[in-house]
């Protein structure tokens, strides 16, 4: 996690000569005893708070397009005239006033802004409490949204900062009041109403959500349900000792009987590999079982994968890879070869699938995910996002299950309800962290060519390209945070020729 950003550079207050900005380029002062940064867009100059909103990332670091900062640790932008937030960040930054007098800049005071109240639906009900559904809920009411909004969540705590579970709170370096994404008390400042969940049935002809005491009606409805972990149908898979992990009650399970465990983590997938970090950081011996060759090869490729199994292989976690685990005891993990892993704690990360089960009931166009269109709406008043959502992006439709894609459609979708345009062509992000070792990925791509390294990645220097057909369709990097922006960039344009300009740096 993050902080706030120290105090260095000029004092905007006393101002700046008007030839010490260059167009684009971040300059970061100070007034008042906050970090701003000044942004000179054309002939006008913004002055915006210097700390992202989401962990606290140095956004003078950053890179400056489509009239919004960018953050170059996990890809939350700003915009420069309002400081309203893009996904992962759900919180806007602050703006100060700008004059310019006698070939200076100075900023004044801090601009509060007050939206005028909005039209729109009488009531919108939300159905899913996580990232994309919080996202929406708070998006319309900065957007100056004043009717009534309802959220059904069910997971048996506030909305969480998912990453988290598998990364910094699940190692320890996280309190748990870093997890809580949005408190009831938070959202109920906002005049949103969270109802504890499940939903049971939506009927769409009569606009209405079934929960247990009650229904409730709808003139919109997002549908965010996320998405349910995989437990292996293998005996021995329902035993105490043996978890999942998506809520906060599975990672502080995990957390509690870590220290000093004979942890077996079954896959090699990104929730499995950041929980093994994690766990090794308590202090637990990990053994990672998966039937692949090569961790995470089909998303990142041999090299990068081998990579990440060198960095986990250098904090002492075996590996039994091509093996596939047909039994949990007490006591141990038997694999397909008749070899016993000893294990007091067991993860499974084997992946996820869309909670899908209520839309199919309701009659949605349901195919590998709820369908929707580039405003992702599925049906008159209805939308889905997150998780659930399959939407187009580069000529397909496809699903994907990040953190931002996630935040970024809530907020897409707010836009949508309440008449906005069409939202800008939001690029898919991921990050994974693996002790020192964060990749950013940035981009889609479900097939590519042999992938192409740039640098050097076990100095913790390079980018690697993932082209189909001849064009740049992702780019994973590591220690390359500003060229990972520039990528984003480039691909929220559709500019191939950027791209490639961009990703053949050495």
């Amino acid at each position: 996690m993050g902080g706030e950003t120290q105090l260095s550079g000029p004092d905007l207050k006393e101002g700046i000569a008007e030839g010490e900005l260059r167009d684009g380029v971040p300059l970061l002062g100070h007034a008042d005893g906050e970090a701003v940064v000044l942004v000179k867009v054309g002939e006008r100059v913004h002055a915006v708070g210097a700390t992202c909103s989401h962990y606290g990332g140095p956004l003078a670091e950053g890179i400056v397009a489509d009239g919004a900062i960018h953050c170059p640790w996990h890809h939350a932008c700003f915009d420069l005239a309002t400081g309203t937030a893009g996904g992962p960040a759900l919180s806007s930054i602050p703006c100060w006033n700008v004059r310019h007098e006698g070939g200076r800049v100075r900023i004044g005071s801090k601009r509060t802004t007050t939206l005028p109240l909005v039209g729109g639906p009488k009531a919108i009900a939300i159905v899913g409490g996580g990232a994309a559904g919080v996202a929406c809920a708070e998006a319309l009411r900065l957007e100056g949204y004043a009717g009534t909004i309802r959220m059904i969540v069910a997971e048996g705590s506030d909305p969480v900062d998912r990453p988290n579970l598998s990364k910094d709170f699940l190692a320890g370096t996280a309190p748990e009041e870093w997890v809580t994404l949005r408190s009831r008390e938070a959202l109920g400042a906002l005049e949103i109403e969270v109802i504890d969940g499940p939903a049971l049935a939506i009927d769409l002809a009569a606009r209405q959500v079934r929960v247990a005491d009650r229904s409730i009606g709808w003139d919109a409805l997002l549908y965010a349900t996320g998405a349910e972990p995989i437990r292996l149908p293998i005996e021995g898979a329902t035993l105490p000792h043996v978890h999942t992990l998506r809520t906060l009650a599975d990672s502080k399970a995990i957390a509690a009987a870590s220290s000093g465990a004979r942890a077996v983590v079954i896959g090699a997938s990104f929730i499995g590999l950041e929980a093994a970090a994690s766990l090794r950081a308590r202090g637990a011996a990990v053994t990672v079982v998966a039937p692949e060759a090569v961790p995470l090869a089909r998303v990142l490729g041999d090299e990068v994968g081998a990579f990440v199994r060198r960095v986990h292989e250098g904090k002492d976690v075996a590996f039994r890879l091509g093996r596939k685990p047909v039994r949990i005891s007490a006591d141990a993990v038997e694999l397909d070869d008749g070899t016993r892993v000893p294990a007091d704690l067991v993860v499974m990360g084997v992946g996820v699938r869309p909670r899908l089960a209520l839309a199919e009931a309701a009659g949605m166009h349901v195919d590998r995910g709820v369908m929707v269109d580039a405003a992702l709406r599925a049906s008159d008043g209805v939308y889905a996002a997150g998780d659930v959502a399959r939407y187009p992006w580069d000529g397909e439709q496809v699903r994907i299950e990040h953190w931002q894609v996630a935040v970024r459609h809530g907020q897409a979708v707010a836009r949508a309800i309440l008449g906005g345009t069409s939202p800008r062509r939001d690029v898919p992000f991921f990050w994974s962290a693996h002790y020192d070792v964060t990749i950013n990925y940035v981009g889609h791509a479900e097939a590519f060519d042999p992938p192409e390294v740039h640098g050097d990645l076990d100095a913790r220097d390079a980018h690697v390209v993932y082209r189909s057909e001849g064009r740049v369709r992702a780019v994973a990097s590591v220690g390359r945070d500003r060229l990972s922006l520039e990528v984003e960039a480039a691909m929220a344009h559709g500019d191939q020729a950027a791209l490639n300009a961009i990703v053949a740096r050495a």
